[in-house]
């Protein structure tokens, strides 16, 4: 179908739906408000979810409200789901977990899986055909997917692109949305730290460190096994792969070649934590709970709950509060959590955690608050300083200083 002839359609539609549809919300919501907005993006909405009653009221958002039973959500995944325990699993978790807290109906939710996020073609076939199905809202989940959904947003504004990670967005139909992750890395850390005997703790790194989004989340991991372990190093290998399973092993098993005893994570399979239970050494995971693929090796995993930023963010368009702000939530919202402490973990390990955790909860500190050093001798925070939201997704390209390249 021609691009503008569907674009008329499309806008015609939402206009018939305004006219003719109800606009009630769903009964329960249990999305928390979001938090600072990155870089430079408008203020999130800090208010709760908009009640039965308020849907009813005049629409303070960009677009109309669209009836719930009219809605279809369009999810695009870098592999599939079924794959158990990964990023895109736990994306797509949170939104089965959307879906449920709504009372949307399976049909409602279309999938596109297995979606290169290095062929801009696979992306645009797939965001378009969740048009051509009817999709208002599309949350596409890998960082790759960013200029495409750009591009796209811009020849379809009557239809809302999220884009998960990444920093582009244009205030209205397409934003971005990621979290304060770095402070379970923060907490992941300590476990690290104190388990470790050869002070030689290893990283899975999917991206070099001109992504900040990886090296920031190393950086704070390193920084939590610095905080109670000062004497040891965190060796990093990157596979240049968001999703690389044997190269996430070997990388592993490299790692642990090196004398690493404790392997840590940002990548998409469990096989960094599998690689550890075969060599007899312990892990750190991401993304779910790992725990339950090396239950040997796993002492804790940090994870998100990433329903807390999709229930928000479906629930403004039912009820037509969709303001184009981009979404930065933390461990206070909900979507940032760490899995419980494994029996492998050194006995004083949940003091630490719970006293770095309730720290971070005050709102008093954050992980990015200075003194921070690079591993080249710079100071990049000083002291008495935090870094800034758009320096922590953007501008982190400098490792801790007891973190050694491999």
């Amino acid at each position: 179908m021609n691009k503008k002839i569907l674009a008329l359609l499309m806008a015609f539609a939402m206009i018939f739906a305004t006219a003719c549809g109800s606009s009630t919300a769903p009964a329960s919501s249990a999305a928390p408000a979001s938090s600072a907005a990155p870089a430079s993006s408008a203020p999130a909405d800090a208010s709760e979810p908009a009640s039965s009653e308020a849907a009813e009221a005049p629409a303070q958002g960009l677009y109309p409200p669209v009836a719930k039973e009219d809605l279809k959500v369009g999810v695009i995944h870098i592999t599939d789901p079924a794959e158990g325990s990964g990023y895109t699993y736990t994306h797509d978790q949170g939104i089965v977990g959307m879906q449920q807290k709504l009372g949307l109906s399976d049909d409602q939710i279309v999938r596109k899986n297995n979606v290169n996020d290095q062929d801009a073609s696979a992306i645009e076939t797939a965001i378009l055909e969740c048009i051509e199905e009817g999709c208002q809202v599309i949350f596409a989940t890998s960082w790759g997917y960013m200029d495409t959904c750009e591009a796209i947003a811009a020849e379809y504004p009557e239809v809302i692109i999220s884009h998960g990670t990444g920093y582009k967005s244009n205030g209205a139909n397409f934003n971005n949305y990621f979290g304060r992750i770095y402070q379970s890395r923060y907490l992941t850390g300590i476990a690290a730290g104190l388990k470790t005997k050869t002070n030689k703790i290893g990283y899975v790194a999917a991206q070099n460190k001109e992504n900040a989004e990886v090296t920031g989340g190393c950086d704070a991991f390193a920084m939590g096994v610095a905080s109670v372990n000062p004497d040891a190093e965190v060796y990093v290998k990157v596979t240049g792969s968001w999703f690389d399973p044997e190269g996430e092993k070997q990388a592993a098993e490299a790692l642990i070649a090196e004398g690493c005893d404790v392997i840590g994570q940002h990548c998409d399979t469990p096989n960094p934590a599998l690689a550890a239970e075969e060599k007899g050494v312990w892990a750190v995971g991401y993304n779910s709970d790992m725990s339950k693929d090396a239950p040997k090796a796993v002492l804790t995993s940090t994870m998100w709950d990433w329903s807390a930023y999709y229930t928000k963010a479906v629930e403004d368009v039912i009820n037509g509060t969709w303001d184009g702000s981009n979404y930065f939530g933390g461990m206070a919202d909900g979507l940032v959590t760490m899995a419980p402490l494994s029996d492998l973990c050194e006995e004083g390990t949940q003091e630490k955690v719970d006293e770095a955790e309730a720290k971070i909860l005050s709102g008093e500190w954050d992980v990015f608050t200075g003194p921070i050093e690079d591993n080249e001798g710079n100071v990049v925070c000083a002291e008495g300083e935090k870094l800034s939201d758009a320096d922590i997704t953007g501008g982190i390209h400098w490792y801790y200083k007891n973190v050694v390249l491999k």
